[in-house]
């Protein structure tokens, strides 16, 4: 008996197990897991293509500022691209907490990208084309527009659900309809550019970006969306680790009728999620639309919105989590032009690696759920090897 060994307890696949399966920290080693499987999948990728995949990988940095390029424009530089980088992370962040917010209430907000818009539009209808307000008020009352039309659309979407059991999914596809449609009629025939054929730009006072600013020798566009959602991640992290209310929305998020049972209100609850949901929404639309882009382009939505979603599951549903799982996911879409450039392959492939993270991002709860049926086998093997041991002991 001594010279018997547990097989599945040796090896890799053991040890990987006990990595992801730890109940600490497998809220960061599984995406870490997830981040390592994208990179060796995309390497395949791009040398079946004949790239190299350290090349591609590299640019994918310095598209982001994180390193040098081959030549810069003048007055551009590395600092130039990490603050245009920040200034594209910043609704990305933003829309990633909305997610999250309603998805810990158990809801599944789609609807973001169209509270992204509503916002972005009403602010730059009511505040960027006042050409008369300075910069010391334009930009507050930017920010509170955002709130408050993002909160009150999805307040209504949560209304929806509450009193008349309407999918929040459903209804937040046909408020997307909506509202592509109706600012795209706006736009078109009260605010638009006759050169570009997208909106208007709003004034420099409003915008939540300090363009060309001279910081060490180049000039940068400094995003103050950033300052704004590093703050939101931290109040949203507070409100659910912290607070009544936020112990509430997990409740009803894990089970509305244990909290119904508990005395929650859980038709409160669900409007003041989906509430909040739209606020975070709402400004990642005005740092994204008079912010990043400027201009709103008629009857289209913003991408972001849906890939908010994802960035969310990539991060674990933490808004700490958010954060990390926003640069990667930034890096590689923001980047998609200088690799594209360097490489001379199609910008696309950054979609294409962006979903392999995704996709992968995704498995996450299979790769923890196999990684504890492993631990239960070695755990199962263990407790019959000792069983046997003392029956020979007692022989």
């Amino acid at each position: 008996m001594k010279n018997e060994k547990v097989p599945s307890e040796k090896g890799f696949f053991a040890w990987l197990a006990k990595v992801l399966g730890h109940e600490k920290w497998n809220s960061v080693t599984v995406p870490i897991f997830t981040i390592i499987l994208t990179l060796i999948v995309s390497s395949i990728f791009l040398l079946i293509l004949g790239k190299n995949p350290l090349t591609a990988f590299y640019s994918f940095l310095a598209g982001n500022g994180f390193a040098a390029k081959a030549s810069y424009g003048a007055g551009n530089g590395m600092l130039s691209d990490f603050f245009a980088f920040l200034n594209i992370m910043a609704p990305m962040l933003l829309a990633a907490l909305a997610f999250i917010f309603a998805y810990r209430c158990g809801l599944f907000n789609i609807g973001i990208a169209g509270q992204m818009l509503m916002s972005g539009f009403m602010a730059t209808i009511l505040v960027g084309y006042n050409k008369a307000l300075p910069a010391a008020v334009a930009k507050p009352l930017v920010i509170i527009v955002g709130l408050v039309v993002g909160g009150l659309l999805g307040a209504f979407v949560g209304f929806l659900k509450y009193r008349f059991n309407i999918h929040e999914v459903v209804s937040t596809i046909m408020i997307n309809y909506i509202i592509s449609f109706l600012t795209g009629f706006f736009i078109n025939s009260r605010y638009v550019d006759s050169i570009t054929r997208s909106s208007k730009i709003c004034s420099s006072a409003a915008r939540l970006t300090c363009t060309k600013v001279l910081i060490g020798g180049y000039y940068c566009n400094v995003p103050l969306g950033i300052v704004v959602a590093l703050i939101m991640v931290f109040v949203v992290k507070f409100i659910f680790d912290r607070t009544v209310f936020g112990f509430d929305l997990r409740a009803v998020g894990s089970n509305r009728n244990a909290a119904t049972y508990a005395g929650i209100n859980v038709g409160k609850s669900i409007i003041m999620s989906m509430m909040l949901s739209g606020c975070l929404a709402g400004l990642a639309g005005v740092t994204y639309y008079l912010g990043y882009t400027n201009t709103i382009i008629p009857k289209t939505l913003a991408g972001m919105g849906y890939d908010a979603i994802a960035t969310a599951l990539l991060g674990n549903n933490t808004p700490v989590g958010a954060i990390f799982a926003s640069v990667l996911i930034t890096i590689f879409q923001n980047g998609a032009n200088y690799m594209s450039s360097t490489l001379g392959v199609a910008k696309e492939i950054a979609s294409v690696i962006t979903g392999i993270l995704l996709l992968f991002s995704a498995c996450s709860g299979f790769f923890r759920y196999l990684s504890k049926n492993k631990l239960n086998r070695i755990a199962d093997e263990k407790r019959a090897l000792e069983r046997a041991r003392k029956e020979a002991e007692s022989k």
